[in-house]
């Protein structure tokens, strides 16, 4: 028997503590000047110069002059893209249904029945209409990826001495044709100089890529079935859990302009809005519909989808980046033994290059432990599921625009540093020491697992941080199992954790594990 349907009283609690959460925010517009700027709160569609702008993520003093970095890994997303064409279609039925909202208003009975209505929206059309190809890398992703190659080159100059070879500088990305022009721009940044081919000296370079069928390196999650069977049974919860703030921020615009705008209508404006602000600059359209308040909400939507679907939500969204997270750390390995039997330079891997996607990146994040809460990484290690990302006004670290902006990126950076022989006298024999630092989007970061350390020695990094995930195999992890139906009720059981974290400061809480089945 079919499990009944959540009660009613459970959603409108939540519509009523959106609403005051609503009406005790500020209300200034969302295109205001000021402090706030619309552009900063568009999750994973914000653009990676804002991004790092606003990276207010926990950093220590840099690393000693006497240590020097022997390699560097980095896993990457795309930079900033054009919609995709299931996205274009979606904003071509926008335009039709504005178009039909128009023409209701007109019909109406009050007096000037246009006056409150936006002059953009009279005959807007989509800039991407009727195009039948989309999610291509624009020229302002171009210009992401080569731009942070430049300062990559800048900021590790002896890493970077070698001439190119692709044994020593390993460029990867996905088949995927963003993730490959990404590397593209970020080979043509970071080897500039370094040949022969026109004005800039340009010099040829491979760039490496899998079938997206056998790839469980940098697409994982197209081959683990149980993450995608946990993705189709999550999905229509997610829904539910956003539907609230969605109702009401439907209301106060159908109040606002006087059009009958749906909670469909408002999905496809606010995705409007993030299009516009993040790939055209225009912030005085589809965002100027909304307060600064509903921006907030928008966004923890976004936010809330990203961290259940992807993020810690559910251990499989990480556990099945196992696979990339084993690369790199062989990676290091290998550069240490390289070290250690002091082979000369020109004759390892100095670094490891990978372009990818927000699937990509915010797992690997998840497997390092960033963005956790409290004592949540304790809870990780303790297999315990964890709250959602706590509504606004209250801060939060999970943030879609820091975790994976367009070409939002890790980079895990390798030291080797000199042990001291007698307190004064600098060793660089096969006795030095070796340390990961961790960099997200460029900035320092600490690691909950070393002790919240910036700098975390490697044989600790790999004990604290890589070996608890190793109990745990890819094909084990992502092989489906007989699933146990949910008990009556859990879906209720779930909403009403939610609305009491709501009431406690706290989100609400993740399901647990349900089948006897490794999530």
């Amino acid at each position: 028997m079919a499990a009944p349907r959540t009660p009613l009283p459970f959603l409108v609690l939540l519509l009523l503590v959106v609403a005051a959460l609503i009406a005790a925010a500020p209300l200034s517009s969302a295109a205001e000047p000021g402090s706030f700027d619309v552009r900063r709160h568009l999750s994973t569609v914000t653009r990676y110069d804002v991004a790092r702008g606003s990276n207010s993520l926990a950093s220590a003093p840099s690393m000693s002059d006497e240590c020097r970095v022997i390699h560097l890994n980095l896993v990457a997303r795309h930079g900033t893209r054009a919609p995709t064409k299931k996205r274009i279609k979606e904003l071509d039925r926008l335009a039709v249904r504005l178009k039909a909202l128009i023409n209701e208003a007109k019909q109406g009975h009050e007096n000037d029945p246009m006056k409150k209505i936006p002059s953009w929206i009279k005959g807007w059309e989509s800039r991407w209409k009727s195009r039948t190809k989309g999610g291509e890398l624009v020229s302002e992703g171009e210009e992401e990826l080569y731009n942070l190659a430049i300062r990559v080159k800048d900021r590790f100059q002896g890493l970077f001495d070698e001439e190119y070879h692709p044994d020593i500088y390993s460029i990867r990305a996905t088949q995927v044709p963003r993730a490959s022009a990404s590397a593209v721009a970020f080979g043509l940044g970071l080897f500039s100089g370094k040949g022969k081919l026109g004005p800039a000296k340009n010099c040829a370079f491979s760039v490496l890529s899998e079938s997206r069928a056998s790839d469980i390196c940098l697409r994982f999650f197209d081959s683990c079935e149980t993450y995608k069977n946990y993705r189709k049974r999550k999905e229509p919860d997610v829904e539910k859990q956003k539907e609230p703030i969605l109702e009401h921020v439907t209301s106060a615009l159908v109040n606002r302009y006087h059009l009958n705008f749906t909670t469909q209508d408002i999905s496809s404006l606010w995705f409007l809005c993030k299009q516009e602000a993040s790939l055209l600059n225009i912030t005085n359209q589809a965002c100027q519909l909304f307060n600064e308040a509903e921006v907030y909400f928008l966004e923890w939507t976004d936010d809330l989808e990203g961290f259940v679907l992807k993020g810690y939500g559910e251990s499989i969204n990480y556990r099945m980046g196992l696979p990339l997270l084993k690369d790199v750390v062989q990676s290091m390995e290998e550069a240490i033994i390289a070290k250690e039997e002091n082979r000369p330079d020109g004759t390892y891997e100095k670094a490891r290059l990978r372009f990818a996607h927000a699937e990509t990146v915010v797992p690997f994040s998840c497997l390092l432990g960033l963005f956790l809460e409290g004592s949540d990484f304790e809870k990780i290690q303790r297999e315990e599921s964890l709250d959602l990302p706590p509504l606004p006004p209250q801060r939060r670290n999970w943030m879609g625009s820091v975790v994976a902006p367009f070409a939002g990126n890790n980079m895990l950076v390798l030291y080797q540093c000199p042990r001291k022989t007698d307190g004064s006298k600098i060793s660089w024999d096969q006795k030095s020491s070796y340390f990961v630092q961790v960099l997200h989007n460029e900035a320092p970061v600490s690691m909950p697992g070393c002790g919240n350390k910036d700098f975390c020695p490697f044989e600790e990094f790999k004990e604290k941080i890589v070996e608890p995930h190793l109990k745990h195999d890819f094909d084990a992890v992502c092989r489906l199992k007989p699933v146990v139906t949910e008990e009556p009720f859990s879906f209720s059981s779930k909403l009403s954790n939610f609305f009491l974290g709501l009431f406690s400061q706290k989100g609400s809480r993740v399901s647990a594990q349900n089948a006897k089945t490794e999530l």
